[in-house]
């Protein structure tokens, strides 16, 4: 038995080193990634099955990120408590079975409820992974999240194209079954060799940051004003972009450019399924670019200058974006300057708050995600009531040019102000040790 527990060990010990979890937890991100990115494929071949209409169908996908979002809380706190595994395996079986009813569901209720399982089960995947990579790199915490958050942005510009191909040659009922089990699988598979960092290394952490580490309780975070400055920039920034990817497909419709073909370096593809295949990959590519940048110049300066790009990039595509090769280029900008929330956000309240509750704590923030998720079926009313989609590019670039002054104007002096105070404590305290010693 003993010869038996040490191979265990020695194989655990090499599993659970900083980039191995890290490179599972990017695949687990990329298998469940085509439960968002992958849902507007399916909203068409539904509709013309179904005649539901598409306001309808639509609920199921603001059903599902609101239930991946606003559980992650408890999710994390699970993990925080349990350790990864638990979480991610669960969730993994969860989002097969989504797929699974999703290939039968034959009314709208089912569609909803597969929708909240799936919802329950990607998020306790996303939630884990995010967190997980936190607590490994304490030193590189935008790139970390952001390598981790890529998977969920890009995992699915790599399957689009044969999710496509095979909603056209098998239906859309087939293609629902084999990629949600065979997802599942492997999220079920990798969630078994998943660790939470060791113990002395949180600990050995502190004694690298050269002051005491200020690790804040969830409640401590709540009762935070830096905290809900940060959800109320998230809600604004998300809501843009959420829009943008749950309604890309009705936009190029109505703009006329469902299958207009584009050419770009050589290659030629309809525009949306070129607008959607460049915009996962840049909305992969933006979250380690822009943590890794933050890592550098700060968290605030890196905001300010995504957030006022995505702005620009709005109000662009509402001009031009009729022109089918500035609809995929813009679309491109817009998805590069939106995505890097999911690795800024998540970084800056680790920094913020610490690592001993970053699960729950990164948690928490990202509820706001589902908080803009109930914003945008508002944009199919706004659209339909102005007759185009000019007031809701305008909105979403509204949203954006704030969050960027509040990033740089409100966030940033909020936060040396903490710091500075925690600071303070912290030399207390430690000239307090010093002297009792």
């Amino acid at each position: 038995m003993g010869m038996n527990q040490m191979g265990r060990d020695e194989k655990a010990s090499r599993l659970a080193s900083p980039w191995v979890q890290l490179v599972f937890g990017v695949i687990c991100m990329a298998m469940i990634a085509n439960m968002q990115y992958g849902w507007t494929l399916f909203v068409n071949p539904i509709d013309e099955k179904y005649h539901w209409g598409r306001a309808a169908i639509q609920v199921a996908f603001t059903i599902f990120v609101v239930t991946e979002t606003w559980l992650v809380p408890v999710e994390g706190y699970l993990v925080d408590k349990y350790g990864p595994r638990p979480v991610v395996v669960g969730g993994g079986l969860l989002c097969a079975i989504a797929w699974a009813i999703n290939s039968v569901a034959s009314s709208l209720p089912l569609l909803y409820f597969a929708a909240a399982v799936g919802g329950v089960g990607a998020g306790a995947v996303y939630g884990t992974c995010v967190g997980n990579a936190l607590k490994w790199f304490p030193a590189r915490r935008g790139l970390a999240a952001g390598i981790t958050a890529a998977g969920f942005g890009m995992g699915s510009a790599a399957t689009v194209v044969p999710i496509a191909h095979m909603i056209k040659s098998s239906g859309y009922e087939a293609t629902f079954l084999w990629f949600g089990l065979g997802q599942g699988l492997i999220v079920f598979l990798l969630g078994m060799a998943l660790y939470a960092p060791p113990a002395q290394m949180i600990a050995s952490v502190k004694s690298a940051v050269k002051a005491a580490v200020y690790n804040a309780s969830p409640k401590q975070v709540l009762a935070s004003p830096i905290f809900w400055v940060m959800y109320l920039m998230f809600v604004m920034m998300a809501a843009g972009g959420l829009m943008a990817t749950a309604q890309l497909g009705p936009i190029a419709k109505d703009f006329g450019l469902h299958d207009s073909p584009v050419s770009i370096l050589g290659l030629t593809l309809p525009a949306l399924t070129f607008a959607l295949t460049i915009d996962r990959v840049l909305n992969g590519l933006t979250r380690p670019f822009f943590g890794w940048v933050s890592d550098r110049i700060g968290r605030e300066n890196t905001m300010f200058m995504a957030f006022a790009i995505e702005a620009v990039g709005i109000v662009a595509l509402s001009k031009y974006g009729h022109d089918p090769v500035a609809f995929v280029v813009l679309t491109g900008i817009v998805f590069f300057a939106w995505g890097e929330i999911y690795s800024l956000f998540p970084a800056t309240c680790g920094d913020t708050f610490g690592p001993k509750f970053a699960a729950t704590n990164a948690g928490l923030l990202y509820t706001a995600k589902g908080t803009a998720a109930l914003l945008v079926p508002f944009s199919s009313v706004i659209t339909s009531m102005t007759g185009s989609w000019h007031a809701v590019f305008m909105l979403a670039a509204g949203m954006a040019a704030l969050s960027a002054l509040l990033a740089l104007f409100v966030l940033k002096p909020m936060r040396n102000a903490h710091s500075q105070k925690h600071a303070r404590a912290a030399s207390l305290d430690m000239s307090y040790t010093t002297v009792k010693e």
